[in-house]
């Protein structure tokens, strides 16, 4: 299928390379081959598209970003040059690159001034956060969205008219070592990723978030975190306990996911997955991704290709969806 749409494909500052070269041993057979790419925009991202028909890339800085950044002055500066430096590689190819914002999530209303600069005067396409904030003076606590003081943020999010991806980070502090440190193989894909950005989004559904921003929307990674695989058992306690014993949220869990919620396949490239996700969440509201340079384009691009499935709900997924949800204009092969 040519003129795909990806979205949660990461990049990182060049002057990081030899930190994420570091890094990247801890999760990588090939850390040279994942700084090299993590660090480059355009060339080699550029490379890959064309050879598996991506038409259209929305890039993101990678996690766990200004998200482990404690320091709310620290946090807001790189913010600010991540956010000037993807907007020059974006500007160069307008028709192949859109972005998504970096922000500090330190403050709902420095958040918000942030976000509606870079969409304002970069024409970025919303914002990718990636999990909690982390806080104190010593990084210890985290600070999450879900209350209603975040909601000048959220107010703006729909202003603005653009999409929320919310996306993982490691776990951090007391919570690393009381849960992750004796079963750090589970930390990231394996479980604690998932672990974390399900209980952030249903804490925006019960907390009341989707209720007083009923336009906002916010995407999840990883076909949905683990959440469309309990949705039944979600929506029944919800419905038949939680709420006659208080939990006042508007509607059903699989009516936020109508209205509010998407889904993404980055990272999880499983037909039998993505069927079921069609069933519990439809195919208009899951979008194609990749998850790269953490995954690769050929293992992404050749499943979804080769992908027994009806050519409506293929071309929804691979590219319609992420064309009306963005805004899009033409790219390469968008028709």
């Amino acid at each position: 299928m040519l003129g795909k749409v990806a979205l949660e494909e990461a990049f990182a500052l060049p002057r990081h390379h030899e930190k994420i070269r570091w890094w990247a041993g801890m999760f990588s057979t090939n850390p040279d081959k994942h700084a090299a790419e993590i660090t480059d925009i355009a060339e080699t991202r550029l490379k890959y598209m064309d050879k598996h028909g991506v038409g259209y890339t929305i890039l993101s800085y990678t996690a766990p970003g200004v998200q482990d950044l404690w320091d709310p002055k620290e946090a807001q500066a790189l913010a600010t040059e991540v956010n000037d430096h993807v907007a020059g590689a974006v500007k160069s190819h307008p028709d192949r690159f859109g972005a998504f914002a970096t922000l500090s999530m330190h403050d709902p209303s420095e958040a918000a001034k942030e976000l509606k600069r870079c969409v304002t005067q970069y024409g970025f396409k919303g914002a990718l956060v990636n999990d909690t904030q982390r806080v104190g003076p010593d990084g210890d606590d985290m600070i999450f969205y879900d209350g209603p003081e975040w909601d000048v943020f959220w107010s703006t999010v729909t202003e603005l008219d653009v999409p929320f991806y919310l996306h993982p980070r490691n776990p951090t502090g007391t919570i690393h070592e009381k849960l992750w440190a004796k079963r750090s193989w589970l930390i990231g894909p394996p479980l604690s990723f998932a672990q974390g950005v399900s209980l952030h989004a249903l804490g925006m559904v019960t907390n009341g978030v989707f209720d007083r921003h009923p336009k906002l929307q916010v995407i999840l990674g990883h076909l949905g975190e683990h959440i469309p695989f309990d949705m039944w058992r979600i929506n029944h306690w919800f419905e038949d306990i939680k709420k006659p014993l208080g939990l006042d949220c508007k509607l059903t869990i699989r009516e936020y996911f109508q209205r509010n919620l998407w889904i993404t396949t980055s990272g999880h490239f499983s037909t039998t997955t993505l069927q079921f996700c069609m069933q519990e969440v439809g195919a208009d509201r899951i979008l194609f991704s990749i998850d790269y340079p953490f995954e690769n384009f050929h293992d992404a691009c050749s499943w979804y290709d080769e992908m027994h499935l009806n050519a409506i709900d293929k071309t929804k997924i691979g590219k319609e969806n992420a064309k009306k949800l963005f805004k899009l204009g033409a790219f390469k092969d968008s028709e």
